[in-house]
């Protein structure tokens, strides 16, 4: 089994939750979504990134405004509407109880032959 396609199918299934939890905290641009995304460890592109609020602003989650740009074309900045808060929050509290179901779960694994400290999700 390919480890890398499964870690990327993870990533893949959190993005939403990311992005709405980043426009949450202040309006972005996309580059700002994709360096704070990296920062997090999560490296998207715009490729992947556009569809996505796409489909969250169709869903009303996201708006947008223009904003004229000192260095090139307007800019289109993101931020999260009043359902969008209410989605974010309903995804908060299953992702809360996700990690607290996968951690029950495997908090006394340690896979064959790995050392202690490379698998530690309680951490």
């Amino acid at each position: 089994m390919n480890t890398e396609n499964t870690k990327a199918q993870m990533r893949k299934g959190i993005l939403e939750f990311c992005i709405l939890s980043l426009i949450d905290r202040k309006e972005m641009y996309v580059s700002d979504l994709i360096d704070e995304l990296k920062k997090g460890k999560l490296d998207v592109v715009e490729g992947t990134l556009y569809p996505l609020l796409t489909r969250l602003k169709n869903g009303e989650f996201l708006s947008y405004r223009w904003e004229e740009s000192t260095g090139g074309p307007p800019r289109k900045y993101y931020q999260i509407t009043e359902k969008g808060k209410l989605f974010l929050a309903e995804l908060l509290n299953t992702w809360n109880e996700l990690t607290e179901s996968v951690n029950q779960i495997t908090k006394n694994n340690n896979p064959t032959g790995a050392p202690e400290s490379a698998f530690q999700p309680n951490t």
